[in-house]
C-alpha cells in the first residue's frame, strides 16, 4: 500500500459490555458452590475485541460505542489505550459473566443491555464522522460492525448504519460485519453491498441452511455453503470453524485453512480475533491465502489465553497453518 493509503480500522459495537471471565479447575456443575482459580474483567464486545487486537499489535483504531464517559467500559478502554468515539446515552452498559472450564468449555451469561430507543439516527451520524478523514490522515480503510443490537434499535439497524457510511463516504471505506440472527438478514435483504462478512457455521447455517456441524466437518461443504453467501451482495466470506479451522470465499477464490494444534482455554474472543487477523492482514497487502492463514493463526492464538485475553500479531505463527485452493467444481453455483 502506497503512503498516503488508510491502514485505520473503525469498530462500531451497539451493545458493549464489561466481561467478566471466571476460570474453573474443573468442570462446571449446576447447583454447586465452585471456586475459581481465576477471574478477570474487560471491557467487550466483538468490535471492542477487534480494536483491542489491532491496538496489540500497533494498528491504527477507532472503537466506536454507546456509553457514558466514566461507564467501567468506557474506562476500561481507555486505561488500554483505545481510542473511543462514544455515544453518550445516560445508562450503565452491560455485565457478561464468563465461565471456562480446563478443556477449553465456555458458558457464556449475557445481559440484554441498556436501551437505545429514539438513538439510531444519532448513533448512524457518529460511525459516519468516526469513518471519515481526520487531520492527520484519509477516511478509514475499514469499518466493522459487529456484535447484536441492544434492546430499543429496529432489525434494520445495521443496513442504517452501513447506508449512513455508504452515503457520506461511498466505497472508499470497506464494510465489514460479524452479526447474526434478525439484524443480519435484514442487512443482507436490504441490498447494501458488503465487503467482508465473518459468520461462524451456525449463523451461516441461519441464513442459506444446512448443518452448522457438517460445515465444520467438511470444509469443502463449507465453501459451498459460504459461496451461496458471497452472492448476496457480500464480496467475501470469511467462514470461522474453530478447531476445524476456517474458509474464505471472495471473487479472487476460495481456499480452506485447518486450524493449528492448540490447547485451548478460552473460546472468548477468537471469532474477533480471526476477524481482526484478517483485516490487519488485508490493511498489509496480504494476499487471500496469506490473509485466511493470519486469521486462523490469530483465533487460534488467542483460544490459547485465558479469559478474554487476545493476541497481537506477533504472538501468532500464520507460517504453521496450511492453506489450500478450492477448486471452481467444489464450489458450484448457489441452488436456486
Amino acid at each position: 500500500m502506497n503512503g498516503t493509503a488508510s491502514t485505520r480500522i473503525v469498530t462500531v459495537t451497539p451493545n458493549p459490555s464489561l466481561d467478566r471471565t471466571i476460570e474453573l479447575a474443573g468442570e462446571l456443575h449446576r447447583g454447586a458452590v465452585q471456586r475459581a482459580v481465576h477471574t478477570t474483567a474487560e471491557p467487550g464486545g466483538k468490535g471492542v475485541n477487534v480494536s483491542r487486537v489491532v491496538v496489540a499489535s500497533g494498528g491504527d483504531t477507532l472503537a466506536v460505542l454507546p456509553g457514558d464517559e466514566l461507564d467501567p467500559v468506557l474506562l476500561g478502554l481507555a486505561t488500554r489505550g483505545i481510542p473511543t468515539a462514544a455515544l453518550p446515552i445516560g445508562a450503565p452498559l452491560r455485565s457478561n459473566v464468563t465461565v471456562t472450564e480446563p478443556t477449553g468449555t465456555t458458558t457464556k451469561l449475557n445481559e440484554p443491555g441498556p436501551s437505545l430507543a429514539g438513538r439510531l439516527d444519532d448513533l448512524a451520524a457518529l460511525v459516519a464522522d468516526a469513518a471519515g478523514p481526520t487531520a492527520t490522515g484519509p477516511a478509514a480503510r475499514w469499518v466493522v460492525f459487529a456484535g447484536s443490537l441492544p434492546p430499543g434499535l429496529p432489525d434494520d439497524a445495521l443496513a442504517v448504519l452501513v447506508r449512513a457510511v455508504r452515503q457520506r463516504h461511498g466505497d472508499t471505506v470497506r464494510i465489514a460485519v460479524d452479526s447474526s440472527g434478525l439484524p443480519f438478514t435484514a442487512l443482507l435483504q436490504s441490498g447494501e453491498r458488503i465487503d467482508l462478512v465473518k459468520p461462524n457455521a451456525e449463523e451461516l447455517a441461519e441464513v442459506v441452511g444446512g448443518d452448522p456441524d457438517a460445515y465444520e466437518q467438511d470444509p469443502d461443504a463449507a465453501a459451498v455453503a459460504a459461496q451461496r453467501l458471497h452472492d448476496k451482495h457480500v464480496d467475501a466470506v470469511l467462514l470461522t470453524l474453530g478447531s476445524a479451522g476456517a474458509v474464505l470465499v471472495s471473487d479472487e477464490g476460495a481456499f480452506a485453512a485447518a486450524a493449528p494444534r492448540i490447547v485451548a482455554r478460552s473460546t472468548v474472543g477468537a471469532g474477533d480475533s480471526s476477524l481482526a487477523g484478517y483485516l490487519l492482514a488485508e490493511v498489509a497487502g496480504a494476499t487471500p491465502a496469506e490473509r485466511l492463514a493470519q486469521a486462523v493463526a490469530t483465533g487460534a492464538a488467542a483460544a490459547a489465553l485465558p479469559g478474554s485475553d487476545v493476541p497481537a500479531l506477533d504472538h501468532t505463527d500464520p507460517g504453521s497453518v496450511t492453506v489450500r485452493t478450492l477448486h471452481p467444481a467444489q464450489v458450484p453455483a448457489p441452488i436456486a
